[in-house]
């Protein structure tokens, strides 16, 4: 046997990390009239990055880069918590802004903010009950459409009227990686929990 063969053998495991995040994602139902929003949108707003429609999801934590074993642990505890599925609806345009100028472009809830919020609430003591660093902002429910390309964010032009889009039924929690690229992120679900 090789040097080289022996020293792999004898290198400790290396856990698999991610860029992970729980997130619930949205139905074809409600994906497709947002695309065509989106597409127009970003025609009458380049200064933005808009997110792609296959992206379009609603994030409940941002976990950060972990060992994959990690999440999959904090994926098992809520599901043991046995979390209740919920409805919700989309609604108004909205931004974040920092001064006059736009950071970014989201859809907020018009309705399901109560359950969503604790859901989020469930999914933020496991992640603190693992060693994860609590989250020093308030949950915010909504879906990001758009981030500004510059820094500071942009000065947002008129945008088309967004859909009305009809509610659903959120009945699962979805554990994405998120692998940067050159043309943005790329989302891959690495487990399930349903929601009761």
């Amino acid at each position: 046997m090789g040097a080289d063969a022996l020293e792999e053998r004898s290198r400790p495991e290396v856990a698999a990390r991610v860029r992970a995040f729980f997130g619930l994602p949205l139905p074809d139902g409600q994906r497709a009239p947002l695309a065509e929003f989106v597409a127009a949108s970003a025609e009458a707003a380049p200064q933005f990055r808009w997110t792609p429609a296959a992206n379009l999801h609603l994030t409940v934590r941002f976990i950060g880069s972990v060992d994959r074993t990690l999440v999959e642990d904090i994926a098992d505890r809520i599901a043991d918590r046995g979390p209740s599925g919920f409805d919700l609806e989309l609604g108004i345009l909205g931004t974040f802004k920092r001064g006059r100028l736009v950071r970014v472009v989201w859809l907020g809830l018009r309705s399901g903010l109560e359950p969503m919020a604790r859901l989020a609430g469930q999914v933020e003591e496991e992640c603190v009950k693992v060693g994860l660093p609590a989250e020093k902002r308030p949950f915010r429910a909504h879906l990001t459409l758009a981030r500004a390309r510059a820094r500071d964010g942009a000065t947002l032009p008129t945008l088309p009227p967004a859909p009305k889009l009809a509610p659903w039924r959120a009945d699962e929690l979805v554990l994405y990686s998120s692998q940067l690229g050159r043309t943005g992120a790329v989302y891959e679900p690495l487990g399930v929990v349903k929601l009761n």
